[in-house]
């Protein structure tokens, strides 16, 4: 079952690659207070993920700020590591942060997985984006798959 606009996010640990190291970021850290766009994709240095959608969201970070969003999270089924080369070849730095569901724990928990066997895969996140208000989910585009439409940037844009 998927989560819907109305659910609270649930609990989950996260990773993120700092200067320190590996750091794991709650999804109580990651929203409790704030209002953060959220997008999850099925894998780093894929194509349609390095070429549209990070991409999207690193130019439109201060837009999404000047309306009122406290943070931009990409969210994808891969190691923290990679999650940490990714960001630096997205020069996503400061503006999304790039967040490692290395397990598909999160992904699993808010019922947006999908299976990528075929590609060699495993099981990976679906292609999404919601707007989270104090834990809680305001905005829910999933995309259907193969498409890239609803969870750009400028969607979520549109919607604030």
């Amino acid at each position: 079952m998927s989560i819907n606009v109305g659910d609270k996010v649930p609990a989950a640990t996260l990773k993120q690659m700092t200067k320190e190291g590996p750091k794991d970021v709650t999804t109580d850290e990651l929203f409790k207070g704030k209002k953060v766009v959220v997008f999850g994709l099925p894998g780093a240095f894929t194509p349609t993920c390095s070429a549209k959608h990070v991409p999207g969201y690193v130019t439109n970070a201060e837009a999404l700020r000047a309306k009122g969003v406290d943070a931009v999270a990409c969210i994808s089924v891969n190691d923290v590591f990679v999650m940490g080369a990714w960001g630096k070849d997205q020069k996503a730095e400061d503006k999304v942060m790039m967040l490692a569901d290395g397990n598909g724990d999160f992904a699993k928990a808010i019922g947006l997985t999908m299976d990528g066997s075929k590609f060699g895969m495993g099981t990976r996140s679906q292609r999404y984006a919601m707007v989270v208000d104090n834990g809680v989910v305001k905005t829910l585009n999933v995309e259907a798959p193969g498409a890239f439409e609803v969870s750009s940037a400028e969607a979520i844009l549109k919607g604030l």
